[in-house]
């Protein structure tokens, strides 16, 4: 059973039980509808409640049973909602918490709504590329009004619930200290006797001049929701609510619902909702492993990454030490960090109070016998293995036992970097992104010896800090560099045969993506791929590079830290302006290889920079590196601006189809850089026996 049922007096209580938010699966909706059968069958039973056991009333729909037969399995949701609007006695839903989606399609079902202060009440489904399916559309603007209804149904935004205590949602708000069932069911004795019986859906939905209204947010919303239809399909469906009978708009929305879910968007988000709760997942450490209490931290150097990663604890409320070589260092960054937390308070997103709690849980020293006590440590220096092992052997000597020693190192081997200690199985890898309390992606790296109980409390920190932690094997790069390495080597040997940045750029970012290479390399710092390439030269010889970036670097250009780099950049204007004197050294250096520049067609470069991601994520996944294609995904699409409405490189592939994938890698392999081209075998299988990344 998913429902409990009790009968209080003269009132027949049904208690949805579907942890964690009650969702509405196959055995939460029979054991509804038989609660409410077996109440109109009691004589003693005048009323009817329905509310939800622990922390909702109702999240929605249950994400375990998306996909699956159970879904549409009879009773669905519609038929619930049936039950309850065709009940000879009055339904009475008792809303707390959190009451969404099919859950608050449910209570609109209902005759009567009751609620407690501070439930959050929403109809997300346009963030899945869906619309509410079970009349959300049709009721929500008969309760509501036009206007709010849609605001709520296109922006899919939770509203507090005593927010709308007075827009008619609810036929009673009870106080902050009510105790909901006992009030429930003290309503549901007072309106047991009223006839008729209220239904929303007899109710008419009027608005002045609707037909301009609904225009204009047309208009509007086609401007903002950008490659996304379901935005605007939500606009039709409430719109029908207006225009239509009651029954026709139920059909309506029912079609636009099923064409919507039909659509690669609706599969790219929903697989991305999946994907993310299930990279926190680890086959061999249960979700019981014991975690480590993590109450203080440390972190090493205060620079732009060391001072962001600070940040992201103190936004937690751990307290957090700071560790520099030079005061003026130290200095720098304790500055830094409250001028971000000034320029939040400014901007109305930081009260003055949260900013002293803040400022009072960071601190700084020069020495490391002060950060011992520390329950974790980050090292966030300069990514050298020399100077990785001088920070790592002085935390060796001076943390507690038990402490995590953690790295934010984005490329180096950490196996090495825990052979630096007595205490591998303590080590890990935490590779923020920059700007590191902003983006949301945390790599997280599993060294040979790390303990499960060291991944498991870093997984759940990871969450505390309100990052999506994704767990990365050892090797160079991990999974994100890994694979934007290959994403540069293409940028750049397109520049070779004919492109410059401006057209690789835009071709990227009309695909999708948030910014293209060249722009990214200027923002993060040219001078850091300078750095790695060189590493790479003399540690794997037989792998090619374009030298334009190298020519970059040594025109001093290391992006916008020095005002100038692929692109100009004026003070104060982060606007990438093209440099002639780049895109000369850019056309001369083809001329210096003897390369006979051509026209490169945009789906070209966005083949070439996209499939070769692929490619290198295919040996990834069948190297083990990474445990699933989702979580190749989810690195780069919560760190590395891939468009989400594709779902990822790995999600992008298998809508593409993998053997069209592996034609126009055997096409490139055939062309001026085909050594750069070798088909991954996991790749050449799937493709072969008709599979997905996937599936």
């Amino acid at each position: 059973m998913s429902a409990d049922y009790q009968v209080h007096g003269s009132v027949a209580v049904i208690t949805l039980n579907n942890p964690p938010v009650n969702g509405m699966g196959l055995a939460t909706r029979t054991a509804a509808v038989d609660g409410i059968e077996r109440a109109l069958a009691d004589e003693a039973v005048k009323a009817i409640v329905i509310t939800g056991a622990g922390k909702a009333f109702s999240g929605g729909a249950d994400i375990k049973e998306f996909n699956t037969p159970q879904a549409l399995a009879e009773p669905n949701l519609h038929t619930l909602i049936a039950t309850a609007e065709g009940s000879t006695k009055p339904v009475v839903a008792a809303i707390h918490t959190v009451c969404m989606g099919g859950g608050l399609e449910l209570a609109l079902g209902c005759h009567y709504r009751v609620a407690m202060p501070g439930a959050q009440i929403a109809l997300p489904e346009v963030k899945l590329g869906l619309l509410p399916g079970a009349g959300g559309t049709q009721r929500l603007p008969r309760v509501l009004g036009l206007e709010m209804a849609l605001n709520m149904i296109v922006s899919g935004t939770p509203v507090a619930s005593e927010k709308l205590a007075k827009a008619g949602l609810f036929d009673e708000l009870f106080g902050a200290d009510a105790d909901l069932l006992t009030s429930a069911v003290a309503f549901a004795e007072k309106i047991a006797a009223i006839r008729p019986l209220p239904k929303v859906r007899d109710r008419r939905v009027d608005y002045p001049n609707h037909e301009a209204f609904l225009q204009f947010s047309r208009n509007t919303v086609k401007a903002m929701s950008g490659p996304y239809p379901a935005p605007l399909e939500c606009v039709e469906t409430v719109a029908a609510s207006v225009t239509m009978k009651f029954e026709d708009g139920l059909k309506f929305e029912r079609e636009r619902f099923i064409h919507l879910i039909q659509t690669t968007e609706s599969k790219a988000l929903r697989h991305a909702f999946f994907a993310e709760r299930i990279a926190g997942k680890v086959p061999d450490v249960p979700a019981d492993t014991p975690v480590r209490a993590i109450k203080s931290a440390a972190v090493i150097g205060a620079g732009t990454m060391g001072g962001g990663i600070a940040m992201n604890f103190v936004n937690a409320g751990i307290p957090v030490v700071m560790l520099e070589t030079t005061q003026e260092a130290l200095d720098k960054g304790l500055a830094t960090i409250r001028k971000n937390y000034d320029n939040t308070m400014k901007k109305g997103k930081l009260t003055q109070e949260k900013f002293d709690q803040r400022m009072a849980l960071l601190s700084g020293t020069l020495s490391y016998d002060e950060i011992g006590q520390a329950d974790i440590v980050v090292e966030a220096v300069f990514e050298d293995m020399g100077v990785k092992e001088t920070v790592f052997r002085q935390l060796d000597r001076v943390m507690k036992p038990g402490a995590i020693l953690a790295s934010n190192t984005s490329t180096l081997d950490l196996n090495r970097i825990a052979a630096f200690t007595a205490r591998p199985q303590d080590v890990i890898g935490t590779h923020f992104f920059s700007p590191a309390n902003v983006m949301k992606l945390l790599e997280i790296v599993r060294g040979a010896q790390t303990g499960k109980d060291v991944l498991a409390t870093t997984l759940a920190l990871s969450k505390k800090l309100k990052k999506t932690g994704v767990v990365s094997g050892v090797c160079d790069g991990f999974i994100g560099n890994r694979m934007i390495e290959q994403y540069s080597r293409q940028a750049g040997f397109l520049l070779e045969e004919g492109c410059l940045p401006e057209q690789v750029d835009k071709a990227v970012e009309k695909f999708g993506f948030a910014m293209g290479p060249f722009r990214m390399g200027d923002l993060a710092g040219n001078d850091i791929g300078w750095y790695i390439r060189k590493r790479r030269y003399i540690e794997s010889p037989d792998i090619s590079y374009s030298k334009t970036a190298d020519l970059l670097c040594e025109m001093g250009r290391y992006g916008q830290k020095s005002g100038a780099g692929w692109y100009d950049y004026k003070a104060g204007d982060r606007k990438a302006y093209p440099n002639e004197q780049v895109n000369a050294m850019i056309v001369q250096h083809s001329a210096d290889l003897g390369v006979g520049r051509r026209k490169v067609g945009d789906q070209e470069i966005v083949e070439r920079l996209v499939y070769s991601m692929v490619n290198e994520a295919a040996l990834i996944l069948e190297e083990g590196i990474a445990m699933r294609a989702s979580d190749i995904d989810m690195v780069y699409l919560t760190g590395y601006g891939f468009p989400l409405f594709r779902g990822g490189p790995m999600f992008y592939a298998d809508t593409v189809g993998l053997p069209n994938v592996l034609s126009a890698i055997e096409k490139y392999a055939r062309g001026l850089h085909g050594e750069a081209w070798k088909a991954a075998p996991l790749l050449l299988r799937l493709a072969r026996e008709g599979q997905t990344f996937n599936g």
